[in-house]
């Protein structure tokens, strides 16, 4: 019984892991829904409405990120919108690993180095999520409007 106990806090604690890891791309439309939902909840929009306008903000404002993202061949403004999404997501990195971390390690100093790595992979992650499925287009100089070919994403090149 108590190797079952272990092995399902085991797999509970990786869960929970998986799920911050896969989440963290979406910090940034939950801070912008929740900020709209709460403008919308204290402008007088009652609490049928607005869910759904903070729902509708998070989601427009992860459609437009992904869309401004794979449609602009410049590097700074890509790594602008890749630093929008990376920093919400770091920041909420943090604070759930120092928080996580309170339950089992007594010493502050350690809570402070496994939040600040904890902030580093998911921030990492999140900015990951956004760059691995697109790269840029070279210039379409000589090209017929209705002649575009799609660009293989790196995972289509390395089959």
């Amino acid at each position: 019984m108590l190797a079952l106990g272990l092995l399902l806090n085991f797999a509970g604690i990786g869960l929970f892991c998986w799920l911050i890891f896969t989440l963290a791309i979406y910090a940034l439309p939950f801070f912008v829904g929740l900020y709209v939902f709460m403008l919308a909840l204290h402008g007088g929009a009652g609490i049928l409405a607005a869910p759904l306008v903070g729902i509708a903000a998070g989601g427009i404002t992860l459609a437009v990120g992904q869309m401004a993202f794979a449609m602009t061949r410049s590097v700074s403004v890509r790594a602008i919108i890749a630093a929008l999404f990376a920093i919400p997501a770091t920041l909420a990195g943090y604070q759930v690993v120092f928080a996580m971390s309170q339950i089992g390690v007594p010493s502050l100093a350690w809570r402070e180095i496994f939040a600040c790595l904890g902030a580093i992979f998911i921030g990492g992650t999140a900015w990951t999520r956004l760059t691995i499925f697109t790269e840029t287009r070279p210039p379409d100089s000589g090209r017929a409007v209705g002649n575009s070919q799609p660009v293989l994403t790196a995972a289509a090149h390395k089959q």
